[in-house]
């Protein structure tokens, strides 16, 4: 790859770095009302470059399951401190922080409580709740503002987002506006640390009096999450009370966590932040090693990110431990020190968020004593709290740096926060890293340098170009809930050679955020040639995988389009005034609204195409599911086929793909092998998903007994990935040998669908993650699907293995979902992962239609 720099050995993972690498495939699924400011008008051009003096109006993001407002305070008209008396959880004895002598969940609120007694420079929010219930604590330490000059302030933070180039000349922000700096804790429940050095340097900022600490707070805010997953904290899980992994949730935001984050983001605009988390021995500092995301401004990141890294590595190797003396190697920098291994290519994790909000230094720092895990469990506890309190300290010492770095460089980093801002709003293109415009990092080769050509427009369509109304309203409500601007044509136009329809959105890509917008809906890149191994997933492409059709402008200009901005998508809801009723099966809420309607003892049937038909009589409970859900049911005259039923599902599955489930309004009950070892009432079900978790192999005779009579009795099978091909197997179902490919490759592919009840009008792109297919198909077996042939990876990280298979090549063109029925059961197969992270909307119904055609009646 023509490396510059020499001597960046690849990452390696060993039992010290095992906490910090592993992860689950734990999934996202839809995000709540998520009031989101936003300029009112555009100047000059569509959403054109200075949006100045305009007061933001606010969005609800709407979403399955119903909506949840923000917890944080809008601050208007009012000064800081803001003051609030935190409730006080009960004592419990069983929170895991104790064993560490840590501060446990509970007693976050009385220091809080007290530390805001403490003269007048801490204030308290609560920035939501977790997915167990527990609030999210947002403390900002800042010297006193009045009513007035905090309205000052807010009116110079949208300033710099929404006029970027007026105010990159304005003086006075230059010389009042106080720099946001944002530090996460604890978005890993356990891993602990974090929490307790913010506790500390916010005890320490409350009290301090020397000139630093004073001018640092008068010219600063600074917020700190002191718990970002409490549930895991008490726990000692990584994940949250839903079993995700939060690290993982960006960009999707199904966690209530993560869109508290995204809201701090927004309404703070963080120009700096860090992340904290354990455990890479010595203590890892970002930046990154390549591949880098090609929608930052990665020239403006990168001299920020590295410079305040070295900052951190001195603070954290000047603390004095060793590791002959304590077990402590020095600090990492990836950047310089190694090959590749720890990207920041995927926009999931909370540092490589953020600077789509304009943070122009973002960091993952990982300290280095492992506490969690198999050492939580076998290490003594006077070892334990060594460990810790050494973390706690090494936090501490970055914490301390990051403030140090950006006190002196508050103008330069502002600066550059605006300039981010202005490139997007103007079009303007990026700028290749490079020695000359990262000044004072080393070692900037080709390998680093990741641009993208921004299109100039995105258009989601209206009426026939169209394919999922209901998937267009819920992807433009996630956009504007991540800041992103979108207009409404007043009047249909043509754009890119293309006719559209009024009424269809349009995202001009000359945005402050354009960035952001470009991230979640391109396609994304095929970069299996530019590393050998990446950290995480390598494709995305909301664009692709939520089921609306959008198009992409790649040049041109916008004045031919009349349009105005939205705060919200239109509702499509709908029902037809006469007549029987079709219901598409297309999104999940089509899915969950037919569940609904059954569950309510309302007759549908089947179509053959994957939709569902409901009799003239079911016409008021059409409107209320129409109304609640964001559906469309149309006038048919077809008499449908197989009456569908209320499917209750046993579902041995990852955490992601239960969310899924229930999204789209399934009954499920978990299960596994140990549950059906314990006896399980086959009674409750009408089919099983199985992808995690269970065995046959491993069930004991009476719990296999009752699985192959489930089986055998009609209870149908929906298997995904290995483990499901497994227990098809094993039960002698099924004639499909399933093929296992690369099991670190994931990615967008391109598919074609059979049609019909599965994959009738399905997308065709879904995503894999460890993909897999089948050959030796035997008799009545159907392929639902297949991968593309030719170049099947439309975005994402697939080779082929050393031994040269389980590539793409391998997998092009062979069945990627099967059916069939054998052994009295119905079954359907998936090599693909449909479900994953609950992230890609636009595949779930694949899963649902399976599940509703193999439930037994």
């Amino acid at each position: 790859m023509g490396i510059s720099r020499p001597s960046r050995p690849v990452l390696v993972t060993t039992a010290a770095t095992a906490g910090a690498l592993l992860f689950t495939t734990f999934t996202p699924g839809t995000a709540t009302a998520d009031p989101t400011p936003r300029p009112a008008v555009r100047e000059g051009s569509p959403l054109g470059a200075d949006l100045a003096a305009k007061v933001p109006e606010r969005a609800a993001e709407r979403a399955l399951g119903g909506t949840g407002a923000s917890g944080l305070d809008s601050g208007r008209g009012r000064g800081y401190p803001r003051e609030r008396k935190l409730t006080v959880p009960p004592e419990n004895p069983a929170d895991k922080s104790l064993k560490l002598g840590l501060t446990p969940y509970h007693g976050i609120a009385p220091k809080l409580n007290a530390l805001q007694r403490v003269g007048d420079r801490v204030s308290v929010e609560i920035a939501g709740r977790s997915a167990g219930g527990h609030e999210l604590y947002l403390v900002t330490v800042t010297a006193p503002e009045t009513a007035r000059e905090a309205a000052r302030q807010e009116r110079m933070r949208e300033r710099i987002e929404n006029a970027p180039a007026s105010a990159a000349k304005d003086k006075a922000i230059t010389s009042s506006y106080k720099t946001p700096v944002f530090i996460n804790n604890n978005i890993h429940g356990n891993e602990w640390e974090g929490t307790d050095a913010a506790l500390k340097l916010i005890e320490k900022l409350a009290k301090a009096r020397d000139k630093k600490s004073r001018d640092l707070l008068a010219r600063h805010r600074l917020y700190f999450s002191v718990t970002t997953n409490p549930d895991g904290r008490i726990a000692g899980t990584r994940a949250n009370a839903g079993g995700f992994d939060l690290n993982r949730d960006f960009i999707t935001a199904s966690q209530p966590e993560a869109r508290a984050v995204r809201r701090i983001a927004i309404d703070k605009q963080p120009a700096v932040m860090i992340d904290l988390h354990g455990y890479v021995n010595g203590t890892l500092i970002e930046p990154t090693t390549p591949p880098h995301g090609e929608n930052y401004e990665y020239d403006l990141f990168l001299k920020n990110s590295y410079a305040n890294a070295l900052g951190m590595e001195a603070a954290v190797n000047g603390l004095g431990y060793t590791e002959e003396k304590d077990g402590v190697l020095p600090a990492v920098i990836p950047f310089r020190d190694q090959e590749e291994g720890w990207d920041d290519w995927p926009p999931i994790f909370t540092p490589q968020y953020m600077p789509f909000h304009g943070a122009v230094a973002t960091h993952t720092i990982e300290f280095p004593m492992q506490v969690n895990n198999a050492a939580y469990e076998t290490q003594p506890v006077a070892e334990l709290r060594r460990r810790a309190a050494i973390n706690v300290d090494i936090a501490g010492a970055a914490m301390r740096a990051t403030l140090d770095y950006t006190q002196k460089h508050r103008t330069s980093v502002i600066a550059d926060q605006i300039e981010v801002f202005r490139r997007g709003a103007t079009g303007a293109e990026q700028v290749p890293v490079s020695e000359e415009t990262a000044p004072g990092v080393p070692g900037i080769g080709p390998e680093d340098v990741y641009t993208t050509e921004f299109p100039r427009a995105y258009v989601i369509p209206a009426g026939r170009g169209q394919r999922s109304a209901t998937a267009a309203a819920r992807l433009v409500d996630h956009l504007l809930a991540n800041d992103v601007r979108v207009e409404r044509a007043t009047h249909g136009f043509r754009l890119g050679g293309r006719t559209y329809a009024k009424g269809s959105y349009v995202v001009d890509m000359h945005q402050p955020k354009r960035g952001l917008a470009n991230v979640m809906l391109a396609d994304g890149r095929d970069i299996s040639d530019k590393v050998s191994t990446m950290y995480d997933i390598s494709g995305w492409s909301l664009g692709r995988l939520w089921g609306a059709s959008v198009d992409t402008v790649r040049g041109g200009g916008l004045k031919g389009v009349h349009a105005r901005v939205v705060h919200a998508a239109s509702d499509v809801g709908h029902v037809a005034p006469r007549g029987d009723l079709r219901l598409r099966l297309d999104d999940p809420r089509e899915v969950a609204a037919l569940n609904s309607l059954l569950a309510k003892g309302v007759t549908a049937r089947a179509d053959g195409k994957g939709g569902a038909i409901l009799p003239s009589s079911a016409r008021g409970a059409a409107k209320a599911a129409a109304k609640k859900y964001g559906v469309a049911f149309d006038a048919t005259r077809a008499k449908g086929r197989e009456a569908l039923h209320r499917t209750r599902v046993a579902a041995a599955v990852t955490p992601g793909e239960l969310f899924a489930l229930r999204e789209m309004g399934f009954d499920v009950e978990p299960v596994s092998t140990a549950v059906l070892n314990a006896g399980f009432d086959w009674r409750k079900a009408d089919a099983l998903m199985v992808s995690a978790g269970l065995d046959r192999a491993k069930l004991n005779p009476a719990a296999k007994s009752a699985l192959d009579a489930f089986l055998a009795g009609g209870g149908g099978l929906v298997g995904r990935g290995a483990a499901g091909a497994a227990l098809n197997a094993d039960a002698g179902l099924l004639a499909a040998e399933p093929v296992e490919g690369n099991g670190d490759a994931n990615g967008v592919v391109r598919v074609s669908n059979a049609g019909g009840t599965i994959t009738g009008g399905a997308p065709g792109h879904s995503f894999v993650y460890s993909p897999s297919w089948f050959t030796d198909l035997g008799p009545g077996v159907r392929v639902e699907q297949r991968y593309g042939t030719g170049d099947l990876l439309l975005s994402g990280h697939w080779r082929a293995t050393e031994d040269g298979s389980g590539g793409p090549a391998d997998a092009a063109g062979r069945a990627s979902v099967v059916s069939g029925s054998a052994g009295g059961a119905d079954v359907v197969l998936f090599g693909t992962e449909p479900l994953f992270r609950a992230h890609p909307k636009g595949v779930f119904p694949q899963v649902g239609r399976a599940l509703l055609s193999v439930a037994r009646s």
